[in-house]
């Protein structure tokens, strides 16, 4: 949230009272599911209440699209679902090496990196006593899904796998997550012990990766050479395995980074991230049937989310007007009461997301004032306000809030320079004479000055007439 402090006369102003009753009425209800105004918690999930014509509908047990800017879930199927993730556990294994290590650190390779990885999976075949860097292990964990730079990962960062799973889990819970629960670095298998989480939470984990430029640039990258290293005489071709890149058929212009998966029982899952004009959306299928489909249906969902979709950023200069208009209808309902307006502060969302076609219309800005109850026998009250963004297909956002505060007049302390009072105006009078009788002083020194030049002229003149005579 951003504030803007707006200042405000600490005085009352003698108008006639708008409201008959002596308890005048302010509403800080925000979160209501049963009124027609979506407020900025209700926002975040609004719009999976929508019709949308046209809308995709991608395969697999769960899917999220998922805007960024506004942090609101614009489309999904069963997102909270815990289901597991796959190899896209590895976008969180990355996202705490990129935190808590320097790309060039190095790491020397022990058996614990490798030897508890089941046969047929996929490994840069790393050897005990093998040094390799920080670098060339993100980029196989994220490119080829390497299980054993994976592990030289973690246990770079946490001394174990078991306690990296811990960091993992913490570290999902900050960027709010719910339904995550981490035991492995890669996505193992291990019996009916598998990793959890859902749509919506690995949208957010991607999210704070992209924030990455590390991250996103390893993402986008076709292949990367690693270098021989002390016990590895060649080097190691490792290619991107993400069709967004290694394919035309999938490319697309805006893929700024993501993750493929595959787990038996968990089918195939995929985490991307895109960015049109600085407008971040993030797409997850989780447990999809077909390895083609995904990719398809991802392309599918971010020009859906495009084109259907806008993020609206909330401009707070906009709504001065209905700021002061609103000021002045408090001020005037206190008129025959005790009580006048201390001070108001709005606070404002950055952005919300709404579907393109309402947008069209136009909107009005408002503040509800609806339900307000004003106690006018009260010393103080602190009141928080609903501003307003209505369209004109009547969907209104709680935009923000108003934070007001009144109170009885001797307690109002004047602020405003400006304030009118007889020492004032007794003052104003005095610096205005002396402004005269300033000016009138210099006019005077000015015409002495030239009243003795033209004489001093005149003289010499008459001289220079005598000595031609």
């Amino acid at each position: 949230m951003k504030k803007v402090l707006v200042s405000l006369l600490a005085t009352c102003i003698a108008v006639i009272t708008l409201f008959p009753s002596t308890v005048l009425a302010v509403n800080d209800q925000f979160d209501n599911p049963d009124d027609d105004i979506v407020s900025q918690n209700e926002s975040k999930e609004d719009l999976l209440n929508e019709e949308l014509p046209d809308a995709p509908d991608p395969t697999g047990t769960a899917y999220i699209l998922y805007d960024a800017q506004s942090d609101s879930v614009l489309m999904g199927r069963n997102i909270d679902q815990q289901i597991n993730p796959a190899t896209c556990t590895i976008i969180m294994t990355v996202l705490l090496a990129l935190e808590n290590l320097d790309m060039d650190d190095t790491i020397n390779i022990d058996q614990s990196m490798y030897i508890g990885i089941p046969e047929g999976f996929e490994t840069l075949g790393l050897t005990e006593g093998e040094t390799v860097t920080v670098k060339d292990m993100i980029y196989g964990a994220l490119l080829q899904s390497a299980n054993d730079a994976c592990l030289a990962l973690a246990i770079k960062v946490a001394g174990s796998e078991g306690a990296f799973a811990g960091m993992m889990n913490t570290r999902a819970a900050e960027l709010g997550c719910t339904n995550t629960n981490f035991i492995s670095c890669y996505g193992i298998t291990n019996g009916d012990a598998v990793n959890q989480s859902s749509a919506r939470d690995m949208a957010l984990i991607l999210n704070e990766c992209c924030d990455h430029e590390d991250f996103r640039e390893i993402a986008t990258t076709f292949q990367h050479t690693m270098q021989p290293t002390n016990l590895y005489a060649d080097t190691r071709n490792i290619a991107n395995a993400n069709r967004f890149i290694s394919t035309q058929a999938y490319s697309y212009d805006y893929y700024i980074g993501g993750k493929t998966g595959y787990a038996d029982g968990a089918g195939y899952t995929q985490v991307a991230a895109s960015d049109k004009n600085g407008r971040r959306l993030i797409t997850v299928i989780l447990g999809a049937t077909n390895n083609e489909t995904r990719y398809s249906d991802t392309i599918d969902l971010f020009e859906y989310g495009y084109s259907a979709f806008t993020t609206v950023m909330v401009e707070p200069g906009e709504f001065t007007p209905v700021y002061n208009d609103t000021i002045n209808q408090i001020n005037a309902a206190l008129l025959d009461t005790k009580l006048c307006v201390m001070s108001a502060e709005m606070e404002f969302s950055t952005y919300f997301s709404t579907t393109a076609f309402r947008t069209i219309g136009g909107n009005t800005n408002s503040v509800d004032l609806s339900g307000v109850m004003i106690d006018v026998n009260a010393d103080e009250q602190n009141f928080d306000i609903p501003i307003l963004k209505t369209y004109t297909d009547g969907k209104t956002y709680i935009v923000g809030v108003l934070h007001l505060e009144i109170a009885v007049k001797d307690k109002v302390v004047e602020v405003n320079p400006t304030k009118k009072t007889v020492w004032t105006g007794l003052k104003n009078i005095l610096l205005t004479v002396a402004g005269i009788l300033i000016l009138a002083l210099i006019l005077l020194f000015a015409l002495i000055i030239f009243r003795r030049h033209r004489i001093r002229r005149y003289d010499d003149e008459f001289r220079n007439k005598n000595k031609m005579l």
